[in-house]
């Protein structure tokens, strides 16, 4: 499987070029927040990722499969197969258009689509034919990119193929999931003294360093170890409220039917 170069001007000045027409989502604000809170762009690739897009590539039988996410001026490729170039203008790509929704986004043949004849991907390397695009959907209506397949001939998918690349689109949303989290992890393991092997916290105080669980430690941390969210605290209220009324117009007190 070959890869593909871009023309050279593809990856500068992006801020300028992106200023051809695009796509934006009604949400972009919201969306580029969410993309950020994730702190992915420009990391290093990393395995769980590049196994999805080999995966997606030999599954379709492609030249190219990408995981691109769309920032406000280029969609950057947290893993590719088929392609040297790590980014392209957000105006070049296929990808800003599969985000304006949930939905799967194919492109059969880009050289009939009036959204795409003219890209300078279709016209110029690596002369994008066929495209699919499932988006990134990581809250409701806020998609931060795609995993996509890309052919150099005009192609079509069958309704298996469409439901093999929404499974697929899944697992990397997954992934960017548990990244996430666990990179919370471990911030959170760097400002605690955490056990490396029980994860206990060590606690140092008067009578010297001792040990506790999370929840132990999280529990001493003040005199309160219990509250009561506001929805709770408002049924339990109208519950003891009507344990303690008194017997309504025309009923028996309880005493009553029970003697």
């Amino acid at each position: 499987m070959g890869r593909y170069s871009l023309p050279e001007h593809t990856d500068h000045k992006l801020a300028r070029q992106s200023s051809m027409l695009h796509p934006l989502p009604e949400n972009e604000a919201a969306r580029l927040r969410l993309l950020r809170l994730h702190d992915i762009l420009d990391t290093a690739s990393e395995k769980a990722f590049d196994e999805l897009t080999r995966l997606a590539a030999t599954l379709f039988d492609v030249p190219i499969s990408l995981i691109s996410l769309v920032d406000e001026n280029r969609q950057w490729f947290k893993s590719r197969v088929g392609l040297e170039a790590e980014q392209t203008p957000r105006s070049h790509a296929f990808c800003a258009h599969a985000i304006m929704g949930p939905e799967l986004m194919v492109v059969e043949d880009a050289t009939q689509d009036p959204r795409f004849r003219s890209n300078p991907l279709v016209q110029g390397e690596p002369r994008i034919r066929f495209y699919a695009g499932a988006p990134l959907e990581l809250e409701p209506g806020r998609c931060i990119g795609t995993l996509c397949v890309i052919d150099r001939k005009p192609r079509r998918l069958d309704e298996r193929q469409r439901e093999s690349l929404a499974s697929l689109r899944n697992a990397v949303v997954s992934q960017l999931e548990l990244r996430k989290a666990m990179e919370e992890l471990r911030s959170l393991r760097s400002l605690l003294p955490v056990c490396a092997w029980c994860s206990s916290i060590r606690v140092e105080g008067p009578q010297g360093t001792s040990w506790h669980g999370l929840k132990d430690y999280v529990n001493g941390l003040s005199g309160v170890t219990h509250s009561i969210c506001p929805d709770c605290s408002e049924s339990m209220t109208a519950e003891m409220n009507g344990m303690g009324r008194g017997p309504a117009e025309g009923e028996a007190p309880t005493s009553a039917i029970s003697s």
